[in-house]
């Protein structure tokens, strides 16, 4: 039977949820368990897909093509499993599930409300992940503080699976701060009771405390906590703050978080492997080079917005034991007329253009494309990347000096870039685009067929716009090379410019598989490059 961990957060909002809620699930797995994992987020959106990526941070994207938070991501760099569409559950899912229901007559006439109707829905999609995935365990994170007005409904759900499944199937994780006061120098636990007391008033009694603090905590200071908080002492555990993410799971695995699970279900203590975890840590605690690498975005005010790729550059970083700095671009910069790109770009040794939507900031983008071209600087374009990477091609090489897309112009006469046929009659943006997984064909002898060292890929998408093949005949003549193909559907995938030192691009999302002890092939080859100069 599958065993549900639920992982909670109390007093403020960024304690860590998804790390503890990764962590658990790493160790577990260390230990031969068959681990899944899923978050609920208490926004009323359907999905983050049509949110602003400032205020929310990027848009992650599963192999099915479910558009999820970027805490997905998180999940999936710990763990390396490939999550789906049961993962990622919002009010908004919840609510339009319910409704959808209510409106076929699935209730047969019955008033419709919070409970049994919503957390009945909510109860469903964690069977649901638990079912489907055939996993050992499922972790699932709650979103939000408790306390908040939005999350009630999840707390009620997990206290009736915790009545129905019993405490020998279900273990409550709660995460929580211990504030530093520095005029007196003490560790304080009474916002950690408070948390706890609001807990217990919904019904959930936690088996076990996770706390942020900066440093170690106290036998006297468990002690209290155990007291007031009806936890045991030994299920107190400390989550340190650490320059080191990765350390994280370590540092729980010490104070044996996974054993402590463990035995409350009655579930044998496997030998933990984590060898290969201590490896990564002490790489990354012990990088002996750096490299400066630009991101080029129009959200760069927010990294989050660009946190899969962040991330994935360091992983590259990482297997030649170097540091990646990331120099964050503001691509409307680019766009002044006096704007110096030898000054912006003086110690850059790679370019990297990322995805996004809108036409803000693109001809900054297209002038950083140009620069590293020119410059036979390392360049890697993702998505949005590589339908100006053509356009800045056609545009500058090739003498179409209008060349753009529908996107930006819908009724210029040279849409390089433009929509497929199936997308022009779309009216709704969320959930729309060309999402999850997609074949593609690497041509032999080509930069991308070294990299994979594979002919036949799948990489995952999320974009509305394509290559327009009208001009592929055009750019080849002038040494593009279309390097890798969707045949089901004639897409481009992968352009490069084989004269360049290292230049190419992919329509899909290469961050999206990219794991801290395994580094994607398209950010291995770019970092690798950029390295040697």
């Amino acid at each position: 039977m599958t065993k549900y961990v639920f992982v909670t957060g109390g007093v403020v909002s960024g304690l860590g949820k998804g790390i503890t809620a990764s962590s658990l699930a790493l160790l577990l797995k260390s230990r031969g368990y068959k681990v899944f994992m899923q978050k609920f987020d208490p926004y009323i959106n359907v999905d983050p897909g049509t949110m602003n990526p400032i205020q929310h941070g990027e848009v992650y994207v599963t192999y099915d093509g479910c558009e999820t938070d970027l805490d997905l991501g998180h999940y999936e760099r710990f763990i390396d499993e490939e999550l789906n569409y049961t993962s990622n559950i919002t009010s908004g899912k919840i609510y339009k599930s319910v409704i959808e229901k209510e409106r076929h007559g699935d209730y047969l006439g019955a008033t419709v409300q919070m409970v049994p109707h919503i957390t009945n829905e909510i109860k469903n999609k964690v069977y649901e992940a638990g079912t489907t995935s055939k996993a050992d365990f499922v972790i699932t994170e709650i979103g939000g503080t408790v306390g908040d007005i939005e999350s009630m409904s999840f707390i009620e759900a997990l206290r009736q699976i915790q009545y129905e499944k019993g405490r020998e199937n279900t273990f409550f994780v709660h995460t929580t701060l211990i504030p530093y006061i520095y005029g007196s120098g003490e560790l304080k636990t009474k916002p950690t009771q408070n948390s706890v007391r609001d807990l217990r008033n919904m019904g959930i009694r936690p088996d076990a405390l996770v706390c942020r603090t900066p440093f170690s905590t106290s036998d006297n200071l468990k002690n209290k906590l155990s007291l007031f908080c009806s936890v045991p002492k030994e299920n107190v555990i400390d989550a340190v703050d650490v320059k080191n993410i990765y350390q994280i799971p370590i540092n729980f695995y010490e104070q044996k978080i996974d054993e402590i699970i463990l035995k409350q279900f009655n579930m044998p203590l496997n030998k933990a492997n984590i060898k290969y975890w201590e490896d990564l840590v002490h790489t990354v605690d012990n990088l002996k080079n750096e490299v400066e690498i630009a991101i080029v975005g129009k959200y760069v005010e927010l990294h989050d917005a660009y946190l899969s790729v962040a991330e994935s550059l360091r992983h590259a970083g990482y297997k030649y034991k170097t540091k990646v700095n990331i120099n964050w671009v503001d691509s409307e910069t680019l766009e002044k007329s006096d704007i110096d790109l030898n000054e912006v770009f003086k110690n850059t040794k790679g370019i990297l253009v990322p995805g996004g939507f809108g036409s803000r900031g693109i001809e900054g983008k297209i002038n950083a494309i140009e620069y590293a071209r020119v410059n036979n600087i390392p360049f890697l374009g993702i998505c949005l990347g590589m339908q100006l990477s053509v356009i800045e091609f056609a545009r500058h090489v090739c003498g179409i000096t209008d060349a753009t897309s529908t996107e930006f112009d819908p009724t210029t006469e040279n849409p390089i870039i433009d929509l497929m046929a199936d997308q022009k009659s779309i009216a709704n943006m969320g959930g729309t685009l060309r999402l999850g997984n997609y074949d593609c064909k690497l041509k032999k002898d080509t930069l991308a067929f070294k990299d994979y060292k594979q002919e036949n890929i799948k990489e995952r998408h999320r974009h509305r716009y394509e290559f327009n093949n009208k001009y592929k005949e055009l750019l080849e003549k002038n040494g593009m090379v279309f390097s890798g193909i969707n045949e089901a559907a004639d897409l481009v995938e992968i352009i490069e410019l084989p004269k360049h030192k290292h230049f190419i691009a992919s329509q899909f999302h290469p961050e999206f598989k990219s794991r801290p002890t395994k580094p994607h092939p398209l950010f291995d080859s770019f970092v690798k490059t950029s390295i040697e100069g």
